[in-house]
């Protein structure tokens, strides 16, 4: 019988393949009972020490969640998931919806080792943490599609104003050779800048981004409200997100491992749209 927050059998179908071959012999623990554990520890939001018995010891999952955010299989996991819902033709590319969230970090988030691992040093000093109107924590950049499928993530220190990392944000999407930007990218008035409409348009995107009221809007430009008003399912996204209690509140002292588990909760999110009969 399948427990709470474990992944069905169509779902590891889909999954089993792109995982680091396992080694033979010994007393390996195998893949899908280690990604059981990690999506207990990402849906409950409990510590890893509190991880039930029958994913096996908490240090090993721990471990290897280390070593597949380290070594790109996220990344690889996002990347398949993420061909087979254009192949299904479930990803609307021609609407790009942005916007920032506030992560409040738990204490368990400081004091991380000022010695890096070798495989960490895309890991900044200040480990994505810092002080902003919603307390001590890190801010979490997301993009989506017209219909609010998370496309890409970065996280910032709480302080880093969205409209900073607009940039790095839509760069982190990996998109198929055959797509190019988007018609049109929604964001609300945190990116009115008119820096960011001129990097947008010399992209080719049409900007949709209200105008703040001390901001005059220019004679004859257009805006869509219509698309504008498709921003509230970036919103819902953020909000499925931290039902995943895990990412409602940051626990992780570095902020690499923090996105790693923002990835499993996207990977979980593509799992779900798929469906259990989705097996091209």
């Amino acid at each position: 019988m399948m427990a709470r927050y474990e992944i069905t059998d169509d779902q590891w179908a889909l999954l089993k393949d792109l995982f680091p071959r396992q080694a033979r012999g010994g007393k390996w623990l195998n893949h899908r009972t280690v990604l059981n554990g990690m999506l207990w520890i990402l849906r409950s939001g409990a510590p890893w020490r509190d991880l039930p018995e029958r994913y096996g010891k908490f240090g090993t999952v721990n471990q290897r969640f280390n070593r597949w955010r380290r070594d790109g299989t996220f990344d690889k996991i996002l990347k398949a998931l993420q061909i087979r819902l254009d192949k299904a033709g479930k990803i609307d590319w021609d609407l790009w919806l942005v916007d920032g969230t506030n992560i409040r970090a738990g204490r368990a988030a400081a004091g991380a080792r000022k010695k890096k691992h070798p495989l960490d040093t895309l890991e900044p000093d200040d480990h994505h943490l810092g002080r902003s109107r919603g307390g001590w924590g890190s801010k979490l950049h997301l993009v989506t599609d017209g219909k609010g499928l998370i496309l890409g993530a970065t996280l910032t220190a709480g302080q880093t104003h969205e409209s900073t990392q607009l940039h790095n944000l839509i760069h982190s999407v990996r998109r198929p050779r055959r797509i190019g930007w988007p018609d049109q990218l929604a964001g609300d008035k945190g990116y009115s800048y008119e820096s960011t409409r001129e990097f947008l348009k010399d992209c080719g995107i049409e900007p949709v981004i209200p105008r703040k009221s001390n901001q005059k809007r220019p004679i004859g430009e257009r805006f869509d409200k219509k698309t504008y008003r498709k921003r509230s399912r970036i919103e819902q996204a953020v909000g499925w997100l931290k039902e995943c209690r895990r990412l409602a509140t940051r626990y992780e002292k570095l902020g690499l491992s923090f996105l790693g588990f923002v990835k499993l909760g996207i990977m979980l999110k593509y799992l779900r749209i798929l469906g259990p009969l989705d097996r091209a």
